[in-house]
């Protein structure tokens, strides 16, 4: 696989030198948008960032050391007098955390690390999912554009030989007319396909870190993938419980949430503060040491507020993975039915229908040309032959976008 990828990333910068143009099939445009896409690199990060914070979260805190000088010896006039006749004391403290006060602060930078993961899966799921149907608009907008081409190739050429034929006084000039605004509506046709595929492409580009002009490669096979019998509802709600990283992430939540209740909690109970104390002359009696303990006393201040606050922020977050499991549910029900409302569309199309369309255009033009086909007949037919074209390229396109929006709602690929 890393070969693969490795190819696959060769292939994009030798194909931009070249030419300027990307031939890239899906599975190798997966591999550059792992490798390239500036919104997945840094997305690791951010995962690297919050793994910090889980070593941070388990380092002990510093001892305090202090260290108290004379200024000036009154009896002695000496400043700085540290001497045997001076004074000097030190004394260094260690915090002992109680109540697992750091185990419960890991538990929750923990939590944090692993919904960071989350997140950038759930990123990479919703960029792919993006990558494969700008993938797959720009290469049914490509083919509808192509026939476009085509056919306002060919018009061109009928209308010369109209013209011709017109500066010989054998057609009228209205139907010369009616061409050339059959042309003109083509062309403006024409327009909008490439302004929408310059959006595709823009979009594309962006996700593959390119801006080589992209031809997708597509095959029998890659297509076929997309006639593989559907799962039933209650397996499909089940994946996307078990693969879907936001809704992880919600019921991560709620683990943090829960662990930042037993932070608060035990932020309740004072930590103890250890250590020892060196004075050379200003005690009782030279050369003392002692040891120091001290904490605080929870009169005042028991963390009620940010205790309070947790509770409310796990029952907030409680709610929010409820309401989550039901969106998903209802999102993977949705995206069964736009598929099968798509399958019936697209199976209600004859096979044969687009061959015999594609035949009965060969000869359009020039059984026009030759008298065989009214003005009128003519024009109706070659408008409904390039509405179909569009039609069929779009719903082909649509079809396939169905199946990617199932694979992006259950969080796995179905349909290998």
């Amino acid at each position: 696989m890393t070969n693969y990828i490795v190819w696959a990333v060769v292939l994009l910068g030798t194909t931009v030198q070249a030419q300027d143009t990307l031939s890239v099939s899906l599975r190798q445009a997966d591999s550059v948008f792992l490798q390239r896409n500036l919104l997945a690199l840094a997305g690791r990060y951010q995962i690297e960032a919050t793994q910090a914070q889980v070593i941070q979260a388990r380092l002990l805190d510093n001892p305090t050391v202090n260290i108290e000088l004379n200024a000036y010896n009154p009896a002695l006039h000496r400043p700085l007098d540290v001497g045997a006749q001076g004074q000097k004391a030190f004394s260094i403290q260690q915090t002992i955390l109680l109540a697992g006060k750091r185990n419960k602060r890991v538990a929750v930078a923990t939590e944090q690390a692993r919904l960071t993961e989350l997140q950038f899966t759930d990123l990479l799921r919703t960029l792919r999912f993006e990558l494969r149907s700008r993938f797959y608009d720009v290469y049914f907008t490509q083919n509808t554009l192509r026939e476009y081409i085509n056919q306002r190739a060919r018009l061109t050429e009928t209308i010369r030989a109209f013209e011709r034929q017109y500066n010989r006084n054998n057609v009228a000039l209205r139907e010369l007319v009616r061409l050339k605004a059959l042309l003109l509506q083509l062309n403006n046709d024409q327009l909008d396909l490439q302004n929408q595929l310059t959006e595709h492409q823009r979009d594309l580009r962006t996700l593959l870190q390119t801006t080589a002009v992209i031809r997708p490669l597509t095959s029998e096979a890659d297509l076929n993938r997309y006639k593989t019998a559907l799962p039933p509802l209650d397996q499909a709600v089940n994946a996307a419980f078990d693969n879907r990283p936001d809704l992880r992430g919600a019921e991560t939540l709620v683990r943090q949430a829960d662990a930042n209740i037993a932070l608060q909690k035990a932020l309740a109970t004072p930590d103890i503060r250890v250590g020892g104390l060196y004075d050379q002359n200003a005690s009782y009696t030279p050369n003392y040491t002692a040891v120091t303990v001290s904490m605080d006393l929870p009169v005042l201040n028991k963390n009620q507020g940010n205790i309070r606050s947790a509770r409310a922020q796990a029952d907030y977050q409680r709610l929010v993975q409820r309401n989550s499991r039901v969106a998903v549910e209802n999102e993977v029900q949705a995206a069964l039915q736009r598929i099968q409302q798509t399958e019936a569309a697209y199976q209600a199309i004859d096979p044969s229908f687009s061959a015999q369309f594609d035949d009965l255009n060969l000869g359009v033009l020039r059984n026009f040309e030759r008298g065989n086909l009214s003005l009128i007949e003519f024009v109706d037919l070659f408008e409904t032959y390039l509405e179909n074209v569009q039609q069929l390229n779009r719903l082909n396109a649509d079809r396939i976008n169905a199946y990617e929006q199932l694979n992006f709602t259950v969080g796995i690929d179905l349909f290998k």
